[in-house]
């Protein structure tokens, strides 16, 4: 089957992942074909990475927390 570029079109959808058609297309049967998905969202590997890297931070932080604390306590028993 060939198509004509110009009959292709490109839609967003909503946040349930429905498209407006119109209402052109009111009770008609419409077969739709998604040619491509494009995701505006980080992959896998970003959130993995993101992840990580909050871990580590958190880490970090406790541990600064770790001592600043037991600085602060040894102040209070002098």
């Amino acid at each position: 089957m060939k198509v004509d570029a110009d009959d292709l079109q490109t839609n967003e959808t909503d946040d349930r992942g429905r498209i407006y058609l119109g209402t052109e297309y009111a009770n008609k049967r419409v077969t739709v074909a998604l040619v491509e998905v494009e995701s505006d969202g980080p992959d896998e590997d970003e959130l993995a990475a993101a992840y990580r890297e909050a871990s580590e931070s958190a880490s970090d932080l406790a541990d600064e927390w770790d001592g600043s604390s037991d600085e602060a306590w040894d102040d209070l028993d002098e």
